[in-house]
């Protein structure tokens, strides 16, 4: 199965830093890379990216750094994978907004793969598109504060 990239971790981590500063002003490349542990150079190129997606914006000088622009509780996981990964259909054939008829397959509208490979890619979409940075974050939290404790009910979803 496919896995999500180095790249996208850390782009989550930048994303759920970002969240646990929202609304104290921008915060220091710096202090983003030391709290996440992320290469500094590898960090400036992730959130180069993720300004120029509308995620997030910089400011520059004495109290400059980097910010979210919408609240945490708008931005899905979902938005940020996308962003960093593009499509979450395991196949081209079942994607949504990147569909590709695949090499060997014969016929789209009968092909078994597909048929399994887009209920995958609905219940993905389905848990990261309701799923926000504020619930993460909050998740996180809670796991420090009670370690063990059992997954919020806001987190738990049936496929």
């Amino acid at each position: 199965m496919r896995t999500i990239s180095k790249k996208t971790q850390y782009c989550l981590r930048a994303m759920y830093a970002l969240t646990r500063h929202y609304g104290k002003g921008p915060t220091l490349i710096s202090k983003l890379s030391n709290e996440e542990s992320i290469p500094l150079q590898f960090l400036e190129q992730i959130l180069l990216h993720l300004k120029r997606s509308g995620l997030i914006e910089s400011k520059k000088g004495k109290g400059g750094g980097y910010s979210l622009v919408r609240p945490p509780n708008e931005v899905t996981i979902g938005s940020v994978i996308r962003i960093a990964e593009g499509p979450l259909a395991p196949l081209p054939c079942a994607s949504d907004t990147a569909f590709r008829k695949c090499d060997e397959c014969e016929d789209v509208r009968t092909c078994g793969t597909r048929f399994v490979m887009r209920q995958v890619r609905d219940a993905t979409a389905k848990i990261l598109d309701n799923t926000t940075l504020e619930q993460v974050c909050k998740y996180m939290d809670s796991q420090k504060s009670a370690p063990g404790a059992a997954t919020p009910d806001e987190l738990m979803y049936y496929i």
